[in-house]
């Protein structure tokens, strides 16, 4: 029979006081299961752990060099029950949260130091997507946990919170004729050269370029796609078009050659939002949600879709 941990116990706290009467005391034990579990140790291993007589216990050589190992095994043990208790009050753990770059990446950052700050025993994990769309797609299949994203409709089995309501603005080279302005409306756009993220089911800024230029009575002129938000403000700033974006872009993008010009056309809302499963079993998910709730308070106390369909 091999040592179980509960015989390493006995054995350590023998070791330690080098008194059975004591060892039981502190190990809220009678003496007799004491040393009859020291005794079946010893006859396990085939050697003998303590040199007992009538005034002093003290350990043999293998008794010592036992001591050390077994130090170590109950520690381990300790930091096993530790970490599996945590897991299951959701205290350790990891979460996979996907965003998409320029207009999240700052949210992403305050919420990932202050998981480390208040939980360090949970990791989190992020995935940055160029697409809203794929990352919703990610936590229905469960390979993440947290996206973040605009849609305008949320499929069943996802609950969602605003963190932020934004408007659209154009982004303009700064040579541009309506750099100066503060406001613009599509229609003083028509003829423009665009540059636009790649036409993709689902995508927000795709939806409004369409409705809003076929409500200005043109079609809008895209003259070359880009991957993400970066290179699209890449491209305005190199002169080569100009770009529908929302407003935390315009916040989080800092180039000297782009202007940013808030679009006064009615559209329908545009809102970021936090998704995730609401089915989900991984115990870290809720304390990370609720840390969200501190950090990402959204635009109002109403945590309404706003009309968006779920």
């Amino acid at each position: 029979m091999g040592m179980e941990i509960q015989q390493l116990r006995v054995f350590l706290a023998v070791a330690e006081e080098l008194h059975f009467g004591r060892a039981a005391a502190r190990l809220h034990m009678a003496q007799p299961p004491v040393s009859r579990m020291v005794r079946q140790l010893e006859r396990d291993l085939g050697t003998d752990l303590f040199i007992r007589s009538t005034r002093r216990v003290h350990l043999t050589a293998a008794g010592e060099d036992l001591l050390a190992s077994a130090q170590e095994i109950l520690a381990a043990a300790d930091r096993a029950k530790a970490s599996a208790l945590a897991a299951g009050r959701g205290e350790a753990g990891t979460v996979k949260l996907a965003y998409a770059g320029a207009s999240t990446h700052v949210l992403v950052g305050v919420l990932a130091r202050e998981v480390r700050k208040v939980h360090p025993g949970i990791e989190v994990r992020l995935n940055s997507q160029d697409f809203a769309l794929p990352a919703l797609a990610r936590v229905l299949r469960g390979e993440v946990d947290i996206s973040l994203g605009r849609w305008d409709f949320m499929p069943a089995g996802v609950d969602s919170r605003i963190i932020v309501e934004e408007h659209l603005v154009m982004a303009v080279p700064a040579s541009h004729r309506l750099a100066s302005q503060g406001e613009v409306h599509l229609a003083e756009l028509a003829g423009e050269p665009l540059v636009a993220l790649p036409p993709h089911e689902g995508s927000v800024l795709g939806d409004r370029l369409r409705r809003l230029s076929l409500g200005a009575g043109f079609d809008p002129d895209i003259v070359q796609r880009a991957p993400d938000s970066w290179t699209a403000m890449a491209l305005v700033g190199a002169e080569v078009g100009c770009s529908l974006t929302v407003s935390s872009v315009a916040e989080n993008v800092t180039d000297p050659h782009v202007r940013f010009i808030r679009v006064v056309d009615e559209t329908l809302p545009i809102y970021l939002r936090v998704a995730w499963r609401g089915d989900s079993d991984n115990p870290a998910l809720p304390p990370v949600l609720s840390l969200a709730d501190h950090v990402w308070p959204g635009p109002t106390a109403s945590d309404s879709l706003g009309g968006v369909e779920r």
